[in-house]
């Protein structure tokens, strides 16, 4: 044997060859009766001798099925301790989540099932060729729990849980579709900040801060080594992930005060249980997914989204889920209204003014708390039904006179000396404490179909008295990220640049996310006075005057992709009204009105290195044609099946109308 195959093949071992060439089999007998070997499917009745295969006793078979779905990822072992690694936190411990429903289920007289689609990381994949597979990964995982669902006929009700950017947008979507099924979300909660160190946000900068001599190589190891400071749950600050949990629980689809729960600790165990115990509640009183999930519980989702401050990956689920569950999909002036109608009540990361983490706000309340001021305002729909069976109003009332938000918020201030009121805030105190509304969605002859901006984390240092930041400045334009970071880390952006990072939508990139890019100019000295434009996303996390979702993508013909380094550019968002635009109003030394700006940017050749990314997989290139016909990204970047038909549909029609016509041709010409 060669040295390579007795390495690979090992020492022999007597035990190996002890094999049995057949097994008793489990003991008793089915619970079978005549009307089911009658009526029953095939599959049924296999599905049982399955079940017994797996140990499951034959006593207990009948008790209602009930499936469970996660986004675990890794192999943990008993103790915490890894013999794999997951891809992040955020799914690491979420088989513990599991185990306890399962337990409930079992000791309630039903028979779980669990099956699994894990998810990738965000930050993992932060200017990587990973990132073009990020967004599109939601749709795909959202098509195979749906899958998953369906190939086991006998469950009664679905439980999902999961806790990060990509993998809880999926299962609500995912859920939102079972229209005729009991559903419940558990979300997986959130990691805890190191005692003394940085977030998982900024933590990011390492290598950015590194390169502009503002930290050191001694520091940067150091703070990444505690980051992630207990080994489950989202990270620290509202980001897709977070807001992804306040959302779940906005829409009705998880219980009151789970969103944002300290992973692994036992209020976090015991919302499985609780989750459980509603699920079954809901099977057995006929509640369904379609009277949970309703235009008015769509709405409060949006009231929520605006008065957290949430991620602006948001605006692309939250309509996403709409279109799963069949119900009116928001438009860009819904969202306006909302976010005009909503004030900003939390203060956590990023947006301030106090960078709390995310613990925090569920310690001092979280989504129930934050409802019970937006209650007051009369901006929430309490008539809505939620898992619990109940309406959200009668949830209000529980909350408010509740033990457990009275000890849950006298802990924040015994343990962190934190007023809990001063996280979550009335609207009088987050008004004096200058906290403004969360989104702004600037137009202009550089976005005529809109753009989406985090206005409530622009760095209040650079808007004026008037509640207004203006930049004017002159572009320097990337056709990637790569080149766009380079830039940034070797000195080639300053202070007063407007960077323009170009065919990074659906199909540059996958409408990847930039994070690298708006974490870094956070966090250098110099980057409050840099503004970003690009057709890209951004993450949860990022502030500044970043401007994305720029509409229509560059690779789609959109001005943006026309844009040139040296070009002028003017920015100019309005804090207060909610207004914006974006320009292009000079090149060279001439300076000219918006409207002429738009007549030369439509006599312009596109950049001449604007193409898509040579490394896009052909996954995510399917991915950005099918949802590019189905309305792109202002209606969720779904796949919108009865448009996508139309469409193949009339192709198949001209290419045949093509095909005949080059026939005629051909046939003429000879």
């Amino acid at each position: 044997m060669s040295e390579r195959l007795h390495y690979i093949m090992g020492r022999d071992k007597e035990e190996l060859y002890r094999i049995h060439p057949h097994a008793p089999g489990p003991t008793g007998s089915l619970p079978l009766t005549p009307d089911m070997l009658l009526h029953s499917p095939s599959g049924d009745l296999f599905g049982l001798s399955q079940n017994v295969g797996m140990g499951w006793k034959p006593s207990e078979l009948l008790g209602k099925q009930i499936l469970i779905l996660s986004t675990q990822g890794g192999i943990r072992a008993e103790d915490g301790t890894p013999i794999a690694l997951g891809y992040h936190t955020g799914h690491w411990e979420v088989g513990l989540l599991m185990r306890a429903a399962a337990e409930e289920i079992r000791e309630k007289g039903g028979v779980p099932f669990a099956g699994f689609v894990s998810d990738p990381c965000d930050g993992r994949s932060q200017g990587t060729t990973g990132m073009f597979d990020s967004f599109p990964y939601r749709n795909d995982a959202a098509i195979v729990y749906r899958r998953l669902i369906r190939s086991l006929p006998t469950r009664k009700a679905v439980i999902g849980v999961a806790t990060c950017d990509k993998g809880l947008p999926a299962t609500m979507l995912a859920l939102a579709a079972m229209h005729d099924l009991p559903c419940i979300i558990i979300p997986g909660g959130v990691t805890l900040p190191p005692t003394n160190g940085e977030d998982a946000g900024k933590v990011q900068t390492i290598g950015a801060r590194y390169a502009q001599n503002e930290l050191s190589l001694e520091d940067a190891a150091d703070l990444g080594c505690r980051a992630c400071a207990t080994p489950g749950g989202g990270c620290q600050f509202l980001g897709t992930a977070a807001t992804s949990q306040v959302v779940a629980e906005a829409l009705g689809m998880s219980l009151p005060h789970s969103a944002l729960a300290p992973s692994g600790q036992p209020i976090w165990e015991e919302m499985a249980r609780q989750s459980a115990r509603a699920v079954i509640t809901m099977e057995s009183k006929g509640l369904r997914m379609k009277d949970i999930l309703t235009d008015a519980a769509i709405q409060n989702a949006m009231v929520l989204h605006a008065a957290f401050g949430g991620s602006t990956n948001l605006l692309l689920h939250i309509p996403a889920i709409a279109h799963a569950a069949k119900l009116n999909i928001p438009t860009v002036q819904d969202w306006i209204r909302i976010n005009k109608e909503v004030p900003r009540l939390v203060s956590v990361l990023p947006n301030g003014p106090e960078h709390h983490p995310t613990i925090r706000a569920f310690m001092a309340g979280g989504v129930p708390e934050v409802m019970l001021h937006l209650r007051r305002l009369g901006v929430l729909e309490e008539s809505v039904l939620t898992v619990t069976g109940e309406k959200l109003g009668t949830v209000l009332d529980w909350w408010e006179s509740s033990e457990r938000r009275a000890e849950i918020r006298k802990r924040l201030k015994e343990t962190d000396g934190v007023d809990p009121d001063d996280v979550i805030m009335s609207p009088d105190q987050a008004k004096v404490r200058g906290l403004t509304s969360t989104v702004t969605f600037p137009t202009g002859n550089i976005a005529p179909e809109g753009s989406v901006i985090k206005s409530t984390a622009i760095d209040p240092f650079v808007v004026d008295e008037d509640g207004i930041y203006r930049h004017t400045g002159r572009a320097k334009v990337f056709t990637s990220e790569k080149s766009a970071i380079t830039a940034i880390k070797s000195g080639k952006i300053e202070a007063g640049d407007i960077m323009v990072v170009i065919g990074r939508g659906p199909s540059g990139s996958g409408m990847e996310e930039t994070y690298q890019l708006t974490s870094a100019l956070k966090h250098l000295s110099f980057g409050k006075y840099v503004s970003l434009i690009t057709d890209a996303r951004f993450s949860g996390v990022s502030t500044g005057a970043c401007i994305g979702h720029v509409g229509p993508e560059a690779l789609a013909g959109g001005p943006v992709g026309k844009l040139r380094t040296g070009d002028v550019i003017t920015i100019i968002v309005d804090r207060n009204k909610l207004e914006g635009s974006i320009n292009f109003i000079g090149e060279g030394k001439r300076t000219f009105t918006p409207e002429e700006g738009t007549l030369i940017l439509a006599e312009r050749e596109p950049h001449p290195n604007l193409e898509p990314d040579p490394d896009l997989p052909d996954d995510t290139r399917l991915w950005a044609a099918l949802q590019s016909v189905s309305g792109g990204i202002w209606k969720g970047s779904v796949y919108d099946v009865n448009q996508i038909i139309k469409v193949i549909e009339a192709g198949k029609k001209a290419l045949e109308l093509e095909s005949n016509n080059f026939e005629v041709v051909q046939n003429t010409d000879h």
